[in-house]
């Protein structure tokens, strides 16, 4: 029993390398989830130094990362639609949110720069905040790149072998379905 089927995780990894194969967008969108996670699992560190900082457009910071962040998942299940071609204009506004998340996240920090050039204490939960940002920008801005060079790993990924070699199946010589009676 040379080549026998695969079992257990190698045939789970083969499954799962099928499946990005066929959607190979999976990655790209798994990203952006993790992105959007990331952010919410944190939001308790922004609403404190909103409260704290309390500076003009803070609060719409907040709201728009969340907003655009939801709307931009949702922008990507619709640019890519099953066994249809990308939808460009999906797809031109999903990275029209994801700039508008960018920015919003900028602004944000420009705000606690501002806060803490003038001299006010840090509070831990503010330095938090910050760096809390920057992951979320290369979290974000890693989704983003994965979708724009989608066009470029996708043949890639077909490239990758994935077939199951059968000992049975080698010694099959042509099958003739001709109906013909020899």
């Amino acid at each position: 029993m040379a080549n026998q089927q695969p079992t257990g995780f190698k045939e789970f990894l083969r499954k799962r390398v099928v499946a990005l194969k066929r959607k190979p967008q999976t990655i790209a969108l798994l990203v952006l989830a993790i992105a959007f996670i990331f952010y919410s699992l944190n939001l308790t560190q922004f609403s404190n130094t909103t409260a704290r900082i309390n500076r003009a457009g803070m609060g719409l910071c907040e709201f728009a990362t969340m907003l655009f962040s939801i709307l931009s998942m949702v922008c990507f299940l619709n640019s890519f639609p099953h066994r249809q071609k990308v939808k460009i204009p999906m797809l031109v506004l999903l990275f029209v949110m994801i700039a508008i998340v960018l920015y919003s996240g900028v602004h944000y920090e420009g705000k606690i720069n501002e806060y803490l050039a003038e001299g006010n204490t840090s509070f831990d939960y503010i330095t938090r905040a910050k760096s809390i940002l920057h992951v979320h920008r290369w979290i974000l801005a890693a989704a983003a790149a994965l979708t724009a060079l989608l066009p470029v790993y996708t043949p890639l990924l077909r490239k990758i072998n994935t077939n199951i070699e059968i000992e049975g199946n080698k010694g099959m010589g042509a099958i003739d379905i001709s109906g013909e009676d020899a």
